[in-house]
C-alpha cells in the first residue's frame, strides 16, 4: 500500500448480522405480487392500442385456464399505488375474465427507465401500427436524450439529436430516416392519421402531409371523406409546397384532390366556379355531396309533376 494511503474497512451491515444468507438471497429475487387491479393505473399517454379483439378473447381464454404466466410490470407510485409498464393487455384480459389482481413484478424505475422498458416491451407484438410506432419512437427518443451522461439543453442539438435517434435506429432495427418518418406521423390531425393506419394513406405522402398546418389537414381530410380517395405522393408534395409558398387554401386542396389519378373509378366531379358558386357560402366540403344530392332529389320529383301534368 502507498505512503500516506488509507486502507478503507467495509463493515457489515445490520441487516446482514442480524439476517441470514437464506433471507439475503430471498431478497434479491423478483418482487412477484397478485396486485389489486384497482390499484394499478394505466401508464400515461401509453401508446399502443389494448383491443377488444379475437387475439384478446383468446389471451382472456388462456389466463381462465393457466393464470398469468409472464408478470406484467409494474413501478410504484408516491401515492401507494402502481403504474403499469409493460401488462396493458394482460391486465385487461384479467378484467374481461373476472379475475380481481395482476401478477406483477414491482421495479423501482424512472421514468425514462420505465419509457424506455414499457417500448422495447411492446415491440415484442407481432403487429404493430404505424401510429403505434410513431408515437412509441418519439417517446422512446425522447427518454434516450434525458439519460444520464447526454447533453443539456443548448449543447450542439442537431448532432445529439442525430445521434439519438441512430442509437434508437438500431435498438428497434429501422434505418434513421425510417424512424424519422414515423417520428413525423405524430404531427398528423386524428383522421390522417387513422388512414395510415387503415393502410388508406402510405407513409410517404403522409409524411408530406405531416408538414401542413392542423387547419388544412382537416380540410384534407374532409375533402378525402367526400371524394373517397387520398392523395397520392406526388400531391402531397405539390400541397406541402404550395403552403410553404402561401398559396394553399381549401379551395385548392379540392382542386388537386379532384384530379384524376391512374385506375382511378369512373365519377362525377363537379369544376369551377358555375358549381362552387351555387353551394351556400357556410356549407362545410364534407357535406357538398349530401347536398347535391338532395338537390338531385328536388329536382327529379319537379320532373315526375311536370310530366304527370303533361298526361292530363
Amino acid at each position: 500500500m502507498p505512503r500516506g494511503q488509507r486502507e478503507e474497512i467495509r463493515f457489515p451491515s445490520l441487516d446482514e448480522l442480524f439476517s441470514s444468507q437464506e433471507e439475503r438471497d430471498d431478497a434479491k429475487l423478483k418482487r412477484i405480487y397478485e396486485i389489486p387491479l384497482d390499484q394499478i393505473d394505466p401508464y400515461p399517454e401509453h401508446p399502443f392500442y389494448v383491443k377488444d379483439d379475437e387475439d384478446m378473447m383468446n389471451l382472456v381464454e388462456s389466463v381462465r385456464a393457466n393464470g398469468i404466466m409472464t408478470p406484467a410490470i409494474v413501478r410504484p407510485k408516491e401515492d401507494g399505488r402502481y403504474e403499469l409498464v409493460a401488462g396493458h393487455r394482460r391486465k385487461r384480459a384479467c378484467e374481461i375474465a373476472g379475475i380481481p389482481t395482476l401478477r406483477a413484478e414491482i421495479k423501482e424505475m424512472s421514468l425514462d427507465e420505465a419509457i424506455i422498458y414499457m417500448v422495447e416491451s411492446n415491440f415484442q407484438r407481432t403487429t404493430i401500427l404505424p401510429s403505434e410506432k410513431a408515437f412509441a419512437y418519439k417517446m422512446r427518443l425522447e427518454a434516450m436524450k434525458r439519460l444520464p451522461g447526454r447533453p443539456q439543453k443548448g449543447a450542439t442539438p442537431l448532432p445529439h439529436l442525430d445521434k439519438s435517434r441512430n442509437a434508437l435506429a438500431n435498438e428497434v432495427g429501422e434505418s434513421h430516416e425510417t424512424v424519422r418518418k414515423y417520428i413525423r406521423l405524430t404531427e398528423l390531425v386524428p383522421p390522417l392519421l387513422q388512414l395510415v393506419d387503415d393502410g388508406k394513406i402510405a407513409l410517404r405522402p403522409a409524411v408530406e402531409l405531416s408538414y401542413l398546418p392542423k387547419d388544412m389537414q382537416k380540410e384534407l381530410s374532409e375533402v378525402i371523406d367526400m371524394e373517397q380517395c387520398t392523395p397520392t405522393h406526388a400531391q402531397a408534395i405539390r400541397m406541402r409546397r404550395m403552403d410553404s409558398e402561401g398559396k394553399l387554401t381549401p379551395e385548392v386542396i379540392e382542386a388537386i384532390m379532384q384530379e384524376e389519378k391512374p385506375n382511378q373509378k369512373e365519377r362525377i366531379v363537379l369544376r369551377g366556379e358555375r358549381f362552387t358558386s351555387l353551394f351556400p357560402k357556410n356549407l362545410p366540403i364534407s357535406k357538398r355531396e349530401d347536398y347535391v344530392a338532395a338537390a338531385m332529389e328536388h329536382y327529379s320529383r319537379y320532373l315526375e309533376r311536370k310530366n304527370r301534368d303533361q298526361e292530363r
